[in-house]
């Protein structure tokens, strides 16, 4: 399967501007510090989006979604996350979020990867037909894959024990039907064991303590 063509929109870099490959994207940003970047799927997304400014154009997670539970993060004067002052147990913040959504279950399913520090959404992924826990395993591989390919040491915090479970099996376990509907999608779960079985990592995978800390960042704000 060809690799879908995506444009990178650079904002705050060495040379702003709208770029074709990670690699070139990457060389304009690295060690640039609020480096303002985002991926794109079309050329005139990215197009209109370089004529916004970057906070208009990439909408930040909410730190005041519907949640059961006060969040511990906040948004200090330079629009960075932080940890409320006293939080005990807080957790680290150069790291990498990731959560998937699901209108039913099965139903539209799309997972997301948040950088917490920013709020950048670093991937995204949809699909007409999923479930969540399908959603949850694709989006902590799609990180692991990321980390790797990037030489990033950041840790991923998920909030779904399950998703790391199969993880850990290196097996999506889901019970969701092969048809013609959710082919695509199974592919996908194949690929994405394929690379657990064919690649090591270093990358933590820690479990979001949202009890104690509020909804992982990488909420879609659905519940």
């Amino acid at each position: 399967m060809a690799k879908k063509q995506r444009y990178y929109v650079v904002w705050q870099g060495k040379k702003p501007g709208i770029y074709t490959s990670w690699d070139d994207c990457r060389a304009q940003v690295q060690g640039v510090q609020g480096a303002q970047y985002k991926a794109f799927d079309s050329l005139s997304e990215a197009e209109q989006a370089l004529r916004m400014p970057y906070r208009a154009a990439v909408p930040r997670v909410a730190t005041a979604q519907p949640q059961s539970h006060t969040s511990v993060l906040v948004v200090d004067a330079n629009g960075l996350t932080t940890v409320r002052p006293g939080t005990p147990n807080p957790p680290l913040l150069d790291a990498l979020a990731v959560d998937a959504a699901c209108s039913g279950n099965p139903g539209v399913m799309e997972y997301q990867g948040i950088y917490i520090p920013t709020r950048t959404q670093v991937f995204h992924r949809r699909f007409d037909l999923g479930t969540n826990n399908i959603g949850e395993f694709l989006a902590i591989v799609h990180g692991l894959s990321y980390m790797k390919k990037h030489g990033l040491d950041q840790l991923i915090y998920s909030d779904s024990v399950n998703a790391m479970s199969w993880v850990r099996q290196k097996q999506c376990r889901s019970k969701l039907p092969l048809d013609s509907r959710t082919a695509d999608l199974w592919d996908f779960v194949h690929r994405a064991e394929q690379w657990l079985h064919a690649n090591n990592y270093t990358t933590q995978i820690r479990k979001w303590d949202t009890d104690s800390w509020g909804e992982i960042p990488a909420d879609f704000g659905r519940k």
